[in-house]
C-alpha cells in the first residue's frame, strides 16, 4: 500500500466516527429534528448538507442574542439562514432580518424625503426622558395606549395633538415615532411646512409618485405642525387630500401636531395662496381628520424659551 493509501486508511475510522457524531447531533437538535422527521430524511440526505445545517444552527444562536445590526455575527450581516427540503435535498437560503429591513427602510425614507429631518433635539426625544408634568400625563397615556393597541391589532383612531407654540407636541410625537419603530411598526414623521416646499421640487425631479406612494402606504404617518404651511389649492386637494383619502381607505393611522384646533385648521385650509376661499373643499379634508382622530389639547410653558440666552 502506498503512503497515501496508508494515510486514508488511518483517517477513515476517525472520519466515520465524526460523521456519525454529527449525524446524531443533527437528528436530535431541537431546531432540526422536526424537519428531519417530517421529511423522513436519511443519512445520505443529511450529511451532504453539513455546511448549511451547521450555519443554520450557529446563526440561530447569534440571532437569539442579537442586540442590533451593528453587532450581527452572522456570515452575511443582517441575514440569517433558512432551510427547506425540495427535490430530494436540503436547501438553504439567506433571509433579511428585521433589523436590516428597518435599516433599509430608514435609508429609503431619508433618501426620499429631506423634510422628514425634524430638529435633532426633537428626534432624540423618548418617553423615558420626557417631563411627565400634570398637563402632559393624559397625552402621554393616550400615545402609549395608541402604540399598545396598534401592536395588539385593535381598531382605533389616530391622535390630533394641538396647543400653543413650544409646549412639546413635536417631542411627544417623535418619542411616539421612535417607540413605534422599536416595536417594528413602520413610521414616518414629516414636518409639514417643509414637505409642501419640497413637493414643488419633486415635480421637477420626478420623485413625486414615489413620495406619495410611501405616504399613502406607511403604517403610521405623523404630520408635524399641520396648519403652519402655506398651501396652494392643488397641494391641498391633490396632495394632502389624496394622501388622507388613501390612508382612510386602507385603514392606516395618521397622527398630527398643530397649533390649531379642528375649526381653526378648517379655516386655514379653506384659503389658498391665491386668495380664494373654498370652504367645501376644506371641509372634505377635515372630514378625513376629524372622524379618524381623537383631539388632545396640550398646554404649558413655552419650553423653547428655556434654551434662549
Amino acid at each position: 500500500m502506498n503512503r497515501l493509501g496508508e494515510v486514508l486508511s488511518e483517517m477513515l475510522p476517525h472520519l466515520l466516527i465524526d460523521q456519525q457524531n454529527w449525524l446524531q447531533y443533527f437528528e436530535h437538535h431541537p431546531e432540526l429534528q422536526g424537519m428531519i422527521e417530517r421529511n423522513q430524511l436519511t443519512k445520505d440526505q443529511i450529511l451532504p448538507a453539513f455546511n448549511q445545517l451547521y450555519q443554520y444552527i450557529e446563526e440561530k444562536k447569534h440571532c437569539e442574542m442579537c442586540k442590533g445590526l451593528d453587532n450581527c455575527q452572522n456570515l452575511l450581516k443582517g441575514h440569517y439562514t433558512r432551510l427547506n427540503f425540495s427535490y430530494g435535498q436540503i436547501q438553504s437560503s439567506l433571509t433579511k432580518c428585521h433589523y436590516l429591513i428597518q435599516h433599509q427602510e430608514q435609508i429609503y425614507k431619508e433618501k426620499l424625503f429631506h423634510s422628514q429631518y425634524i430638529a435633532k433635539d426633537v428626534l432624540n426625544a423618548s418617553f423615558k426622558d420626557l417631563d411627565k408634568t400634570v398637563e402632559r400625563q393624559e397625552v402621554i397615556k393616550a400615545l402609549l395606549m395608541f402604540i399598545a393597541n396598534l401592536q395588539a391589532g385593535k381598531k382605533q383612531k389616530g391622535i390630533y395633538l394641538y396647543g400653543p407654540l413650544g409646549v412639546g407636541k413635536s417631542h411627544l410625537m417623535a418619542a411616539t415615532a421612535k417607540l413605534l419603530a422599536d416595536k417594528g411598526i413602520s413610521t414616518l414623521m414629516i414636518y409639514v411646512p417643509d414637505f409642501f416646499r419640497e413637493i414643488k421640487n419633486s415635480i421637477q425631479d420626478q420623485s413625486l409618485h414615489e413620495k406619495m406612494k410611501l405616504l399613502k402606504e406607511i403604517e403610521v404617518l405623523i404630520l408635524d405642525d399641520i396648519g403652519a404651511e402655506t398651501i396652494s389649492q392643488w397641494e391641498r386637494d391633490e396632495i394632502l387630500g389624496a394622501i388622507l383619502q388613501a390612508r382612510m381607505v386602507k385603514g392606516l393611522h395618521t397622527l398630527y401636531t398643530s397649533n390649531l384646533n379642528y375649526d381653526d385648521l378648517e379655516e386655514h385650509l379653506s384659503y389658498s395662496n391665491k386668495g380664494g376661499i373654498e370652504e367645501l373643499k376644506a371641509k372634505r379634508i377635515m372630514e378625513r381628520i376629524r372622524h379618524y382622530t381623537v383631539p388632545y389639547f396640550l398646554d404649558g410653558p413655552n419650553r423653547r424659551k428655556e434654551y434662549v440666552g
